[in-house]
């Protein structure tokens, strides 16, 4: 028989991985379990959909992290759980004194963590985010964290692009029923962060402060038919109940001989009675074609100003489409193409929520520097792949803008260093020594650090922005892009770049350990 299901066991401090645990008492067993340690949190590549590759990320998911972090703790039920586990041979696996250890000290009261802030343009192989505190629970912290920030970046980032393809025009996220379960939630938040506009999920709207957004059924439509009724009066009886918000689903039966007639009826009736529709939703069939015979349809019903919805399985890639069509041919029906464009709403479900084409974010978790109680000792491990070797050391990022204001590159120093204070810039390739480019200060428009203090000893020492302000930041870094790294297909490469020192710690680390 099932357990009773207790979220507070499944979603708090259990929420982690078996051999965090395990190496957790390792730690305990040779008395390293309260040294400090340091990990970074990055992702090693762009998400990649197939047909296209993403050229940046949206960082998310640091606000409900540091939420979870401060209200998850071992509890008795919790360490009543990890003293009931057996090892093959039928031994307690997790022994008392290191329950007792962790009922006492098991929270992440002693954690440091600094990050980027949410909402900001972030690439490859740089720190996200970094957490210092005692080495068995900065451990046990890694599931929850790559689990929590890696998604909702990689929702944030699909969102992004989407905007970018629809030339930013009003995105709905719409994915609630095609989600993984509850990953729903924090797919709308992630969605929210990265270009969505609003959601049509209901609770967590009203948790972000922004009101839910939809439609109506097909289901309707078919409801009146099957009593006898017509389409026209589903819309009517629709447009009766919501007469100031109404969007008519026109495709339930044949969009362009009965759908859009039927909705412009209705909103002459509407707009006799004082009131503006909103606009009709095409959810099938060529959806760039539908949508100039319905923007022509309108226009001569002198419904200018109507919205049209699009949506159906829609992404970045057939928003492209359908954007680049509408503007090779409305010429034919004499309408002006952006007055077209400007007047689309996108409804993204399935391939939003999901990240389509590359369904997860290969965020990172290493350990890169323990405290030996006088100095932080720098710890690399070495891969195969020399750009898959982590960096070494305590490290800040820094954004460098050129002189057309413009993000030229990030850099990656030691945390001490600041390339600010000096005349020349030098950017050397994370790998191949013979790579590196020189900037001079007097070229730069700004040198801006990224990672900021978040927690300091388990305290909130920052204060997280609003939603709005995420999506000003997202906004403002977008802009300060060169739009090659942001286009669609094949987009420029963005340079990640370490500074010399670090470069050369990280070469004196590989030859150590070779040696």
């Amino acid at each position: 028989m099932l357990k009773k299901f207790n979220q507070n066991i499944s979603e708090g401090i259990l929420f982690t991985d078996h051999y965090q645990l395990m190496m957790a008492q390792l730690y305990y067993r040779i008395g390293t379990h309260e040294t400090l340690a340091q990990f970074d949190h990055f992702f090693r590549y762009y998400p990649d959909y197939g047909p296209h590759k993403a050229g940046f990320c949206i960082n998310a998911g640091l606000e409900w992290l540091i939420d979870w972090m401060q209200n998850s703790f071992f509890g008795n039920g919790e360490i009543e759980i990890l003293r009931s586990l057996k090892s093959s041979s039928g031994k307690q696996l997790f022994e008392d004194s290191f329950l007792l250890w962790l009922k006492k000290s098991g929270s992440f009261d002693q954690i440091s963590l600094r990050a980027i802030p949410e909402g900001r343009v972030v690439h490859p192989n740089e720190p996200l985010t970094i957490i210092e505190g005692p080495l068995a629970m900065a451990q046990i912290l890694e599931t929850a964290l790559l689990n929590q920030l890696n998604y909702q970046t990689l929702i944030a980032t699909k969102a992004a692009r989407i905007k970018e393809m629809g030339q930013n025009q009003l995105l709905l996220e719409f994915g609630a029923r095609r989600a993984q379960d509850r990953g729903a939630i924090a797919g709308v938040r992630g969605a929210l962060i990265g270009g969505a506009d609003f959601s049509s999920n209901v609770g967590i709207s009203n948790l972000l402060g922004l009101p839910p957004k939809g439609t109506h059924a097909h289901s309707m439509v078919q409801l009146f038919i099957a009593m006898g009724m017509t389409e026209h009066e589903a819309f009517q009886t629709f447009a009766d109940l919501y007469p100031d918000d109404c969007i008519l689903l026109v495709d339930t039966i044949n969009t362009l001989e009965s759908g859009i007639p039927s909705a412009i009826k209705v909103f002459e009736n509407l707009k006799k009675k004082g009131h503006k529709p909103v606009g009709i939703r095409l959810d099938s069939g060529d959806l760039a074609y539908l949508s100039l015979q319905a923007a022509k349809m309108l226009n001569e019903a002198g419904f200018e100003d109507v919205k049209i919805v699009l949506s159906n399985e829609l992404d970045e890639m057939n928003i492209w489409q359908i954007t680049t069509q509408i503007m090779e041919e409305a010429r034919h029906y004499n309408i002006d193409p952006d007055r077209i464009i400007k007047r689309l709403v996108y409804g993204v479900g399935t391939k939003l929520i999901t990240s389509a084409g590359d369904s997860s974010l290969g965020g990172v978790y290493k350990l890169v520097a323990i405290h030996d109680k006088k100095n932080w000792i720098p710890i690399l491990k070495i891969s195969e792949t020399p750009e898959k070797t982590p960096n070494p050391g305590n490290k800040q990022v820094f954004r460098i803008y050129g002189s057309n204001m413009l993000a030229t590159a990030d850099l990656v120093t030691l945390k001490e260093e600041d390339p600010s204070s000096s005349e020349l810039i030098v950017l050397q390739h994370p790998s191949d020594e013979l790579k590196k480019r020189t900037l001079k200060k007097e070229n730069t428009s700004e040198i801006e650090p990224l990672l900021k203090n978040i927690l300091s000893d388990g305290k909130l020492v920052y204060e997280f922005p609003t939603l709005q302000q995420i999506r000003s930041a997202r906004d403002n870094d977008l802009e300060k892009m060169d739009s090659g790294v942001k286009r669609l297909l094949n987009p420029h490469r963005y340079h990640v770049s370490l500074s010399p020192k670090l470069f050369e710690l990280k070469k004196k680390l590989v030859m150590n350990m070779k040696a």
